[in-house]
């Protein structure tokens, strides 16, 4: 994958818009961030529950990591050359729907 690929697919869900986010590219919905490029182009920041964070990185360390920076906080890396298309897809879209309206999680059918 690229952040090319995430972005189209972030880009998709309804309100997203491509931004910032601490000078980086990103992509918010309703001025938030839920996904940002990485410092390095290899890899994306994903917003995610703390529960999901430990059990991503569990379950597939090739992919998902924290630096120390983000540790405690409700965000995971994911290194694009090792992610799972539809697993990023639909974190994506669970990331969306954190900051997304209800209008716009009804408009998703979420």
């Amino acid at each position: 994958m690229t952040w090319d690929d995430v972005v189209q697919m972030a880009l998709a869900l309804p309100g997203a818009v491509r931004g910032t986010s601490y000078g980086r590219d990103a992509v918010l919905v309703r001025g938030k961030m839920f996904v940002v490029i990485g410092k390095e182009p290899d890899h994306v920041v994903l917003r995610a529950g703390l529960d999901a964070v430990e059990m991503l990185i569990a379950t597939d360390p090739a992919c998902f990591h924290q630096t120390p920076h983000y540790v405690g906080w409700p965000a995971v890396l994911a290194r694009l050359d090792a992610a799972d298309p539809d697993r990023i897809a639909l974190l994506l879209e669970q990331a969306w729907a954190g900051h997304a309206s209800a209008a716009q999680r009804k408009a998703r059918g979420v």
